[in-house]
C-alpha cells in the first residue's frame, strides 16, 4: 500500500473513531433536551424548575448543534449541516429573548439572524438540487427553508423596531423556544420511524405542533 493509500485509512480510521464518540452524546444530549423541554412546557412560568428546565434544554442543544456539525461535515450531509444551525438558532433566540428585557440586539444577535436566513437560503438551493434528482426529501428543505427565513425576518423586524419587550417578547421566547423542540421531536421520529413517504417524519411534527404555537402566542397577547 502507497503513502497515500496509508494516509487515507488512517484518515478513515479517525474519522470512524470521531463519530464514534460523537453519536452517543449526541443522543444523550437530544435525550436531556426533550425531556427538559417537557418539564419547561409543563411548569409555571417564571418558577426555579421552569427556569431551570430551560437552561438544560438550551445547553442540550448546544450540545447537540457542537457535535451535529463535525458529523454532518463527516458524512458529507450538507442538509444536516444547515438544519444543525437552523435547529440551534432557534434555541439561542429563545433563550435571548428570555435574557433580552430592553429588546435591543447585540452584535451575536444580527450574526445569529444573518445565519438563519443564510441557511434557509442554502436549504432552498439544495431542494432545487433533490427535486432535480427525484430525492423526496425536497419538501422537507423547502418548508424547514420557509420558515427559517420567516422566523429569522420576524426576529429581525422586532429587533429593529425594538419591539421585543413586554408581552411580545415573552411570546417570542416561548416561539423559538417550542420551535426549537419541534426539531428536536423531529430528530427522534427521523431516527426511528420509518415510514413512507420518506419526509413525512420531517414535516408531521412541525404541522402537529405549529398550531400549539400559535395558540400559546394567542393567549399570552389575549
Amino acid at each position: 500500500m502507497c503513502e497515500g493509500g496509508y494516509n487515507l485509512y488512517f484518515f478513515n480510521i479517525q474519522q470512524n473513531l470521531i463519530m464514534e464518540y460523537l453519536l452517543p452524546i449526541h443522543i444523550l444530549a437530544g435525550t436531556i433536551a426533550l425531556l427538559a423541554a417537557a418539564f419547561a412546557i409543563c411548569s409555571e412560568k417564571g418558577k426555579k424548575i421552569h427556569i431551570t428546565a430551560g437552561r438544560t434544554y438550551y445547553w442540550g442543544m448546544v450540545c447537540i448543534f457542537l457535535t451535529a456539525l463535525p458529523m454532518s461535515i463527516i458524512n458529507k450531509e450538507i442538509f444536516l449541516f444547515l438544519v444543525a444551525f437552523f435547529s440551534f438558532y432557534l434555541a439561542f433566540a429563545g433563550r435571548r429573548f428570555a435574557q433580552n428585557r430592553k429588546g435591543k440586539a447585540s452584535i451575536v444577535d444580527w450574526i445569529a439572524l444573518g445565519l438563519v436566513i443564510s441557511a434557509g437560503l442554502g436549504m432552498w438551493v439544495l431542494a432545487i438540487f433533490y427535486y432535480m434528482e427525484n430525492n423526496s426529501h425536497y419538501i422537507t428543505l423547502t418548508t424547514f427553508g420557509f420558515i427559517a427565513i420567516a422566523v429569522g425576518y420576524t426576529d429581525y423586524k422586532t429587533y429593529k423596531q425594538q419591539e421585543v419587550t413586554g408581552k411580545k417578547r415573552i411570546a417570542k421566547h416561548l416561539t423559538n423556544m417550542l420551535a426549537g423542540t419541534i426539531a428536536v421531536v423531529t430528530a427522534v421520529l427521523v431516527v426511528n420511524v420509518d415510514t413512507e413517504p420518506q419526509w413525512l417524519p420531517w414535516i408531521l411534527p412541525t404541522v402537529i405542533l405549529v398550531p400549539l404555537i400559535i395558540w400559546w402566542n394567542w393567549k399570552i397577547m389575549k
